[in-house]
């Protein structure tokens, strides 16, 4: 079974793009890993996906990379394609480009050559270390604070919801080193796995089981070279990382849905029903037509906010597409809960029987809506931003 390549003819796309979907498309399927245990799997992913050259997408050529920048639209097309098989190998390659991203924006010569290239192979995990217990959605109220120390930095305090924590080689933490500035006050350090006075052992237990945990940082004492970015410049650098990867965000939840739709395809042509198929019923005939058009709608908002960005960096404009990226996150989180949704109700009681694939879909999707910007903070984003124009 092999994802569907068409979307790719849309002109959103080039031939690069277009390459690089149809050899993934027929990568993907030929994968074996088994996900029981999802640390085990994810390092495996991340071994797989090394290997195979696609980790190279999560970094600039000048780091190993397959292209001269990050491009949104390959981003969309690996995260869109990997989570139609299997969206623990979308997070896998996903948390490579989040964790790195901020090195690729704003690393110093010397931090891009120590950890972008092993990303780019799999030798290295990368992870972003920004909510708190007490700061999701709004960063500004985090806790966690570096403060000057023998040169560098003394870290005290604990971040929450960390993907890849306990198995990642490195995060990238944001911190207070001003507590009175709100998000003016944050800076980003790297934070090496083994560094004494981090704890990353607490893990937490999810529906759609990945690797998380809690970090607690302790007297963590980071050498000065180990800020990331300029000194109080943090939320912004964080703010930029999560534009480039909130399309992504969407594509992922574009690759479920399409998974679910095809699910749902297929079962109803196979399952017999009063002397016909399910697909020969006018009801299972329009959820499914229903089902197309809340996925269309928005892979083109997903694609438009790719290409955006990537048009805009390829021009030198420096335009920032939040409000694009917001609009195409929170639609294709949104339809593809509702798609993922309907494909479960077709079919019946084997639709809530653990271990099949729209059960796991219906795990997987939930949390899309939540991470990387919850569908209400990208509602506020939105209509900020009508507001000012």
């Amino acid at each position: 079974m092999k994802a569907s390549i068409d979307h790719l003819a849309l002109p959103f796309f080039d031939d690069t793009h277009r390459t690089l979907g149809r050899e993934l498309a027929d990568w993907a399927p030929l994968q074996q890993v088994d996900e029981s245990d999802d640390r085990r799997a994810c390092r495996q992913w991340v071994r797989l996906l090394g290997d195979g050259g696609w980790l190279r997408y999560c970094v600039p050529g000048s780091a190993g990379g397959a292209l001269d920048k990050l491009d949104s639209r390959a981003l969309v097309v690996l995260r869109e394609t990997l989570a139609f098989h299997s969206p623990l190998a979308d997070f896998a390659f996903a948390m490579q480009g989040l964790g790195s991203g901020a090195i690729t924006l704003a690393g110093s010569p010397t931090q891009q050559a120590a950890y972008l290239p092993a990303v780019a192979r799999g030798d290295k995990i990368a992870a972003f270390a920004l909510s708190e217990p007490d700061a999701g959605s709004d960063a500004g109220a985090m806790t966690t604070r570096a403060d000057p120390s023998d040169g560098g930095w003394a870290l005290n305090g604990s971040k929450t919801w960390i993907s890849n924590g306990d198995i990642a080689d490195f995060y990238v933490t944001f911190a207070k080193t001003d507590t009175d500035a709100g998000t003016r006050g944050i800076t980003a350090f790297i934070v090496d796995a083994g560094n004494p006075g981090l704890d990353s052992s607490e893990h937490i237990a999810v529906m759609a089981p990945h690797p998380l945990a809690t970090l607690k940082f302790a007297h963590c004492q980071l050498a000065g070279d180990a800020q990331l970015g300029a000194l109080n410049g943090g939320f912004k650098l964080a703010m930029q990382t999560l534009d480039i990867f909130r399309a992504s965000v969407a594509a992922a939840a574009l690759g479920m849905a399409r998974r679910a739709l095809f699910e749902a395809v297929r079962f109803s042509r196979e399952r017999k029903m009063f002397g016909q198929t399910l697909a020969d019923f006018q009801l299972t005939q329009a959820k499914i037509g229903e089902m197309a058009a809340l996925i269309d709608a928005a892979a083109l908002l997903t694609y438009r906010a790719a290409w955006l960005r990537d048009d805009s960096e390829a021009r030198g404009a420096g335009k920032r597409i939040t409000a694009e990226a917001a609009m195409a996150k929170m639609t294709a989180t949104e339809n593809a809960q509702r798609v993922i949704d309907m494909a479960l109700q077709m079919h019946g009681g084997l639709g809530v029987k653990v271990g099949t694939k729209v059960e796991s879909l219906y795990r997987d999707i939930r949390s899309l809506r939540i991470y990387e910007g919850a569908t209400e903070v990208q509602q506020l984003i939105i209509g900020k931003a009508m507001l000012r124009s």
